[in-house]
């Protein structure tokens, strides 16, 4: 293993690479895929995929740059198992190589799972992979977006990269992005995910803008995408605490239990999270592949001076920098902090731009969770069991809502008729 000498210009923070070995390349064809367009910014023919020279470049210029002592390399796409097994064998090989002595290397592949054999499970598990996969929750919504090139839908092959990594030791991380059909369904899709067993599930809102600036079809409003949250959170907190982690869940309560987000677009500040494209590019952040958002290459510039740069560095304050006072004064700031800035094309209710689309839903979603979690951590840190706690909850919310009818005022305190407020939300 190599050891750090002079002149190793290391980052000042911590940094994550997403590389993408193949580009925007897949095969799959998902109907709300954000990085497929990002093919336009090649000629065409062009080579997606990422040459032995620029990921030994990669790899050693990373390793240089980070302050470790671990350093996380996430494999992103498009697809990325279309670089094949034997890419990634010489990436681990590379980072055994340059690691300094006592430094480790976390790897992790965000995949579609339909590539991965059992040959891939195992090398995947040898080196000790993380694995996050796509999977929409129920067949009939996955198959409905998610599907390959020929059309056919992709659930059954997902479902069964999730039991060949299992097999394998490997618990993946479940990725379910949030669509306006996705929304209408969100005690089917969690039941789904849970089903599986992998332990930890991600939500990820769907909020795509057409040439005109117009949200598309497809993009989950803000209601639709509180009411999704809501709902998903009264099945977990109700039945399944200890036993089955949501990201944003934890995150809150990370949070609220005096700790930091781990997660970027909760967090105060971003552009932590550089991206190198097949070509050795490097840019801003995954959902800002653009030229305006270049920052140089991996062949001319040090990684390190690039997640360091002004620009860069301007462009992780700006998130905060550019708060609108409604976001400034919320409540639920700590837990939010704006949300992601791909998604701040809204105007607040005083007509300054700047909050989140998807503002509205979360405040809503915030409200309803912020009692049942604040008690959820209070009893755990007091070492009461996670099943006393779900008793505790189910008993409080059954009394709440004993005797309310549809046109009775709801229990929430809003004024408002229990059919027009949260009687889709009652236990």
């Amino acid at each position: 293993m190599a050891e750090p000498g002079d002149g190793v210009l290391r980052s000042t923070e911590p940094f994550v690479v997403m590389a993408k070995p193949v580009g925007p390349l897949c095969n799959l064809d998902c109907s709300y895929c954000y990085y497929l367009g990002t093919e336009t910014l090649y000629p065409r023919p062009h080579q997606f995929r990422m040459s032995d020279d620029i990921l030994e470049t990669l790899v050693r210029g990373y390793i240089e740059a980070s302050p470790g002592p671990v350093v996380q390399f996430v494999w992103h796409g498009g697809e990325p198992a279309l670089a094949g097994i034997d890419f990634y064998r010489r990436a681990v090989d590379l980072q055994r190589r340059y690691l300094p002595g006592g430094w480790t290397c976390w790897n992790n592949l965000q995949t579609n799972g339909t590539l991965l054999d059992d040959t891939w499970c195992a090398f995947l598990a040898e080196e000790h992979f993380d694995v996050g996969l796509s999977i929409d929750g129920t067949r009939w919504l996955h198959d409905s977006v998610r599907r390959d090139r020929s059309g056919r839908g992709s659930f059954d092959a997902a479902v069964t990269a999730v039991r060949r990594l299992q097999a394998h030791g490997i618990q993946p991380d479940l990725l379910c992005t949030v669509t306006s059909a996705i929304a209408r369904e969100p005690v089917a899709v969690y039941r789904g995910l849970r089903e599986l067993g992998t332990g930890w599930l991600q939500f990820i809102p769907i909020v795509r803008r057409g040439p005109d600036g117009a949200v598309t079809p497809d993009s989950v409003t803000a209601e639709a995408y509180g009411r999704f949250l809501c709902e998903v959170f009264d099945q977990w907190v109700r039945n399944d605490l200890g036993k089955q982690n949501v990201q944003l869940f934890a995150e809150m309560s990370l949070v609220w239990s005096g700790g930091a987000a781990n997660v970027c677009w909760m967090a105060p500040t971003c552009g932590r999270v550089l991206v190198v494209e097949h070509d050795g590019a490097v840019y801003a952040c995954d959902h800002f592949v653009a030229p305006a958002y270049r920052r140089g290459t991996i062949h001319d510039s040090h990684l390190g001076a690039l997640a360091d740069s002004p620009e860069q560095s301007a462009f992780g304050m700006a998130k905060q920098d550019r708060l609108p006072a409604q976001c400034r004064s919320c409540r639920w700031l700590d837990v939010c902090n704006g949300g992601c800035p791909k998604d701040r094309f809204a105007r607040d209710d005083d007509g300054e731009p700047g909050p989140s689309y998807l503002c509205d839903g979360m405040r809503t979603f915030f409200a309803h969770a912020e009692q049942p979690l604040r008690h959820t951590i209070d009893r755990r840190q007091a070492g009461i069991s996670p099943n006393t706690v779900m008793v505790e909850l189910r008993t409080e919310a059954a009394a709440r809502w004993a005797g309310i009818g549809r046109n009775d005022p709801c229990p929430c305190g809003s004024g408002r008729k229990a059919k027009q407020c949260c009687w889709w939300q009652r236990p």
